[in-house]
């Protein structure tokens, strides 16, 4: 059996697996802190399928109780209040039912408490994420990418299960910690295997597709976990959605038998077009190189130096959008649910445009030096003023349409920038150094969080992210030199 455009069945699987992994990993986000709305009623009625507030004048609380039966009381002068008083708007989420936010803690000091230990937490899953990063371009290398994703995808799958278990912000941590290690596999991976299924001129769109499958993710995000929060509760959902990955283990195991020198259904037209627009093909006995090996070459700074200074924004979002559009502009759940994705939109037409843009130069006869740097100062040159204007404006509307044309040029620029690897080695050293500029970027963005805690405005928090575009530029083009493979 030959099957036609077998790459784009493999880059359609990791793209699969990407939407999962950005499911995952926005469980905890989402969920951590939501503004949830009860009907006034004279009467908690039990039969009603529908979130009821009741009023105690003895002691000023409210007793309110969710659609599934949950039970909260909450003191008068600690809820909000809609439509003339008739709906009662109380935030909690994890940070709440955990006990993470002290009881009895006033709405601002539980703000800062639930920001402060999402920060925390999500620095020691940024810890975990960056050594696995490290590691994991390296075990891609040496034992492949079909084997690398399984081992990755088990790990992650199961931890965000288990996360349902967590008593406290000790074992929800580790759990955490547990999904950082398995889920950076894929980005050293995903270059990899771009590496290996597709010749030079399309890597960069292909590794836009993996971009863009992110940035689906993210667009899918909110809308899955908070219908699912509001149907299932927290734990439930950890369940459903660390459970997707390990049924797509299925499909990748039939599909990715070997790569496209070896493989029983490629045809030997694809396998020639894939191999013979290849530059790294042509060198025999090719041995991978050693983390010193890359980190003596100025080049490889190129990957390690940029993507440290550029990956914060991306992260900034990632863990903080929720809780900006909650407390900035006082959205619900649902209305979280239906405008957090807009900007994520943004980001999947800026790393599909990303990729296919620098492709196109190429196509033209401009070369992989000046068509992956050009593309990289386009999307530079998107992210600044875009970022600017998002914190200036005055509604939430507004605000994530403009966030979606600064996640737009974030990833028009990183889709070539995670493009470097395979454009300065040849495969066996792709991932490790794809895994070295991984690392770097999880160092970033953990100082960019503690950075963050001393920051208590959320519009200058995030138009702050807008200097760090020039800092990722200037630090590619001082280092990189010429873009071509590196003797």
């Amino acid at each position: 059996m030959k099957v036609k455009g077998l790459r784009w069945w493999i880059i359609g699987l990791i793209m699969l697996i990407t939407i999962i992994n950005y499911l995952d990993r926005g469980t905890l986000n989402y969920m951590w802190v939501a503004n949830i709305e009860y009907d006034l009623v004279d009467q908690i009625d039990s039969e009603q399928r529908q979130n009821q507030a009741q009023f105690n004048e003895q002691d000023n609380t409210y007793l309110l109780v969710t659609k599934r039966g949950e039970k909260i009381v909450q003191r008068a002068d600690y809820v909000n209040f809609k439509k003339n008083g008739q709906v009662v708007v109380n935030r909690q989420g994890m940070a709440y039912e955990l006990g993470i936010v002290e009881e009895g803690a006033t709405p601002e000091e539980a703000s800062k408490q639930a920001k402060n230990q999402l920060g925390i937490i999500t620095i020691f899953f940024m810890i975990a994420y960056g050594l696995s990063q490290m590691f994991s371009g390296k075990l891609y290398d040496k034992i492949g990418t079909r084997r690398g994703f399984v081992v990755s995808v088990l790990l992650w799958g199961f931890a965000d299960a288990l996360t349902s278990l967590s008593q406290g912000k000790v074992t929800l941590t580790g759990f955490r910690m547990m999904l950082g290690l398995g889920e950076a596999g894929p980005w050293p991976g995903a270059t990899k295997s771009n590496a290996e299924w597709f010749p030079q001129k399309e890597r960069a769109f292909a590794q836009g597709l993996f971009g863009a499958a992110a940035s689906i993710g993210s667009i899918l995000a909110p809308i899955i976990i908070l219908m699912l929060y509001i149907s299932i509760g927290w734990k439930m959902t950890f369940v459903v959605v660390g459970g997707m990955g390990l049924l797509w283990l299925i499909p990748w195991l039939i599909i990715n038998k070997k790569g496209p020198k070896e493989h029983p259904w490629i045809s030997e037209e694809e396998r020639e077009y894939i191999l013979s627009g290849q530059p790294e093909a042509k060198v025999t006995n090719e041995v991978g190189k050693t983390l010193g090996q890359l980190l003596s070459n100025k080049k490889n700074y190129s990957v390690i130096l940029g993507r440290f200074f550029l990956d914060p924004i991306w992260w900034m979002f990632v863990t903080f959008l929720p809780m900006y559009l909650v407390e900035q502009f006082g959205l619900n759940i649902k209305e979280l649910a239906f405008s957090a994705w807009i900007p994520y939109v943004g980001a999947m037409i800026g790393s599909v445009a990303g990729g296919w843009y620098s492709g196109y130069l190429i196509r033209k006869g401009a070369t992989v030096n000046r068509a992956r740097k050009t593309a990289m100062l386009l999307g530079g040159g998107i992210i600044v003023p875009a970022v600017i204007a998002s914190v200036l404006v005055p509604n939430a509307v507004l605000a994530v349409i403009l966030m979606a044309f600064v996640l737009g040029g974030f990833q028009f620029m990183m889709t070539n920038i995670q493009t470097l690897p395979s454009d300065l080695h040849g495969g066996k050293s792709v991932g490790s150094l794809a895994g070295l500029g991984g690392a770097s970027a999880v160092l970033g963005v953990i100082l960019a969080i503690l950075f963050a805690g001393y920051i208590t405005s959320w519009p200058l928090l995030f138009g702050l992210l807008g200097a760090l575009v020039p800092l990722s530029l200037a630090s590619i083009f001082l280092t990189v030199g010429k873009i071509e493979q590196i003797k």
